[in-house]
């Protein structure tokens, strides 16, 4: 699909908005299309009565068109013409294919970040819904969840003050690569050799962050060991990595310390009790299905049975806060096999369950290898239908939601939570409303200012072995921490305030 531009720049919303349509043929911008392409033409006239779009839409030798105008737009707020083009492109798109995206116009990652939006400029929730729904098209059920999400989250962000700060710790490691995904983990068949030295460099760039962190007199709210799988590592490997958190940084006051422990196939009892005894209150054990031939179809190297028995035994172990992620649109899974992986989970009863629905991302082994997955032509979204009222019956709200790029039905990913016990770490992370210090190949420190809008990002290198080879430099790099605090500090009102709470 050629898009093409005339009178107007609006190419990044408008990209985003025909991949929801024409994901299977790719969406370019050019100046004309090739002989035999399909091509959206949008054009914006400014006039002396005001502004006039249109559309001409030409699909497998058809072709739709239609107009719109915006009388006396307001200068200050060009974003309105944008939106009346997208939205004129989208009726268009809706009268020429089957397509009807639950999310309407929204293309972004945060639903929910719009909600807040709209709060923090006095719109009531009647408001904020109907801004949704007719607006941006957003069915209700969607609108409400969004609505519903934000209030728990609320809650949650209340808990964060200037002060306060998260710890992400990365363990690029996995038994075996999932087919689905695009992280930059490690098969630790090939890659197990790396380790010693991998966790003396990590240990060594805690010891500076530690050092940064009693420097500027940071409170650490939360602690994150994400991946990857943490627990492909060893007891012993384990044990000195905690001890080595617990030596540089106070955890007295964390509130929540989770670990993935996502492949069944790396826990044991003795990772489990070096994790408790640790402080470890959080973990996360995966199943993503509990069909022993989607588990097979996807590269996972365990079975349900053994999901069922590990959990079982971190419950032994004295865990009473567990998370358990699944994913709906799975090669090969059914609607009926995702409600009975729903309801295996739900029965159950961990305190928090995520479900994803599946992103076919360009560097993953599924999107590579073409299994002939369609962003639409799939039940997913059947399957969190599904999720939204079985969840909904067991007691459990929805407190995170996301979405991601070419993600299948342009859905969603949820975490709910029983007994209102949320997740705090991937709130915080996904609204950045606090700074998250990361240690580890791949992890990006998010900076973010106490009092302004403003954030920085320092990245560690991607891979382990860029990781290890490049770790003097990746060192000067956490400078921008110092150099960040110092601006936050640079008046001592804004230093006031850093402390008053």
């Amino acid at each position: 699909m050629v898009l093409i531009l005339q009178g107007h720049n609006f190419s990044f919303e408008l990209e985003n908005l025909c991949r929801l349509f024409f994901f299977r043929q790719g969406v370019h911008i050019a100046n004309v299309p090739e002989l035999g392409e399909d091509f959206l033409v949008t054009e914006m006239h400014p006039k002396k009565d005001g502004v006039h779009f249109n559309a001409l839409l030409c699909l497998e030798g058809e072709t739709w068109e239609q107009s719109a105008s915006l009388f006396k737009p307001d200068a200050d707020h060009p974003e309105a013409l944008e939106h009346t083009l997208c939205r004129l492109v989208y009726e268009l798109c809706i009268k020429a294919t089957p397509v009807r995206p639950s999310w309407g116009l929204l293309t972004g990652i945060r639903p929910v970040k719009l909600v807040t939006q709209c709060r923090e400029k006095g719109m009531e929730e009647n408001e904020i819904f109907r801004y949704f729904t007719q607006d941006y098209l957003v069915s209700p059920r969607k609108a409400f969840l969004a609505l519903e999400t934000e209030r728990n989250e609320r809650e949650i962000l209340a808990r964060s003050f200037p002060q306060s700060f998260s710890l992400y710790i990365s363990i690029p490691f996995c038994p075996t690569r999932c087919s689905y995904c695009s992280f930059v983990s490690q098969d630790m068949r090939g890659a197990a050799k790396l380790v010693p030295d991998y966790l003396n460099k990590l240990c060594r760039e805690l010891d500076v962050i530690g050092e940064k962190v009693r420097s500027w007199g940071l409170h650490l709210q939360t602690v994150y060991f994400g991946g990857g799988t943490p627990t492909t590592l060893s007891a012993e490997q384990l044990e000195l990595l905690l001890g080595h958190v617990a030596q540089q940084f106070d955890l007295s006051g964390c509130q929540e310390y989770t670990v993935e422990a996502g492949r069944p196939d790396t826990i044991t009892r003795e990772k489990l009790r070096v994790m408790k005894q640790a402080g470890v209150d959080r973990i996360s054990i995966n199943p993503q299905t509990f069909q022993d031939s989607v588990l097979e179809a996807i590269g996972r190297c365990h079975t349900a049975a053994e999901v069922l028995e590990k959990y079982g035994l971190a419950r032994e172990e004295g865990f009473d806060f567990i998370n358990m992620d699944l994913i709906a649109g799975l090669p090969s899974d059914t609607v009926k096999g995702f409600q009975k992986t729903l309801d295996t989970a739900l029965s159950l009863e961990p305190e928090n369950l995520t479900v994803h629905t599946l992103s076919l991302k360009r560097s993953s082994t599924l999107a590579m290898q073409g299994e002939g997955l369609s962003v639409y032509d799939n039940p997913a979204e059947e399957m969190m239908e599904y999720a939204l009222s079985r969840t909904r019956q067991a007691g459990y709200a929805p407190y995170y939601l996301y979405r991601q790029k070419n993600t299948l039905g342009n859905l969603e990913n949820i975490g709910f939570a029983k007994d209102r016990r949320f997740g705090l770490y991937n709130v915080y992370i996904m609204e950045e409303t606090h700074t998250i210090l990361a240690a580890g190949a791949g992890s990006s420190t998010k900076l973010v200012h106490p009092f302004q809008n403003q954030i920085r990002r320092v990245f560690d290198y991607k891979y382990p072995v860029e990781y290890i080879r490049g770790f003097e430099e990746m060192l000067r790099r956490k400078d921008e921490i110092d150099q960040f605090y110092q601006q936050v500090f640079s008046c001592d009102r804004n230093r006031q305030g850093f402390y008053e709470k």
